[in-house]
């Protein structure tokens, strides 16, 4: 029992244990259940799966504020609530990536579970990262303000291109250096086809695989807006992670519906671009302007969800029968 109340990164040992099962569930769920038979699934389906998710997290998050208290609780939310918000243009860039390698429907679902087992270990490292540094360097925290600020003004400001995933230096990398198939395989990332010279069977990539690491790599850029984001909320690392990864865990189920109508969000966008701005100001505020004190985590909360909640309705509103502008 000591070894469970014990603290590792000032957290009990026994909440890491918790949620560190929590996800192995949910994953071998997904892995074993839900991406099962190479099925395509339909926006009522994505949408009953990501119902179950985000109950899942408002529950875990309901836990943490009970095991950490208020303050970690709101800070959890809040978290968790600009992740999701920033996945939705994740979702557009991942269907993008699946278009261009034509990666069927029935076949994203299970690609989409590697591509999280993959951020979940990234996000980790990180997140680890980053926890050393400012926990050393406090100033650090100043640099993740300004960083939101610009990346905030120029969300606001600056047009949006498309980008050209054929031109991606990893995917020129990968196909210069290794075999890599003209067709699918299935839901196989590997499969051993006959050698043009020798006509031995050796192993080469299909087009899933390529996929899978253009995904990853986009996960690792957008990771650059979201997680100094968080750290500009809270400096706990069990909050910071968590928060991450229960908000990325529903995203799979959520992509299905998202990538049909993910058009219809188009002004979030602005909304998003208020809510970086906003996270990073209030570590100026709290530090210059309140002398040290903590910004109230109930303001902070407060201000995130009604400027998310208010850019998807005003999104859903001018996005509706007569269809939906181009995107910026």
């Amino acid at each position: 029992m000591d070894f469970f109340n014990s603290l590792w990164l000032d957290t009990p040992i026994w909440l890491w244990a918790g949620f560190a099962l929590l996800v192995v569930v949910l994953t071998a769920f997904d892995l074993g259940v839900l991406s099962a038979g190479n099925k395509e699934m339909d926006m009522g389906r994505s949408l009953r799966l990501s119902a179950f998710y985000i109950g899942i997290a408002m529950l875990f998050g309901v836990w943490v504020w009970w095991a950490k208290g208020d303050g970690a609780g709101m800070a959890y939310f809040t978290g968790f609530f600009i992740e999701k918000a920033l996945s939705i243009d994740n979702v557009f860039v991942i269907a993008m990536i699946f278009g261009f390698f034509a990666i069927p429907a029935r076949f994203q679902y299970r690609a989409l579970v590697w591509g999280i087992i993959a951020v979940i270990v990234l996000r980790g490292i990180m997140i680890a990262g980053g926890a050393a540094i400012v926990a050393h360097a406090h100033w650090v925290l100043y640099l993740f303000a300004a960083f939101l600020i610009a990346t905030g003004i120029k969300m606001l400001f600056v047009k949006d291109s498309d980008p050209d995933i054929g031109k991606n230096p990893v995917v020129r990398w990968l196909s210069a250096r290794m075999r890599v198939t003209d067709q699918l395989h299935g839901q196989r990332f590997f499969v051993k086809v006959p050698d043009g010279a020798t006509g031995k069977l050796v192993w080469a990539a299909t087009p899933l695989f390529l996929a899978l690491v253009v995904i990853n790599l986009a996960d690792a850029v957008f990771a650059v807006d979201s997680v100094p984001a968080i750290f500009a909320i809270t400096t706990d690392t069990f909050v910071i992670y968590t928060s991450n990864i229960m908000a990325i865990l529903g995203l799979r189920a959520l992509y299905f519906a998202l990538s049909a109508m993910v058009h219809r969000f188009h002004y979030l966008k602005y909304a998003l671009a208020l809510v970086l701005v906003f996270i990073g100001s209030k570590i100026l505020v709290a530090d210059f302007l309140l002398g040290g004190a903590k910004f109230p985590p109930l303001l902070s909360l407060g201000v995130t969800l009604g400027l998310i909640a208010g850019g998807v309705v005003y999104s859903l509103w001018k996005t509706g029968p007569q269809g939906a502008p181009a995107r910026v």
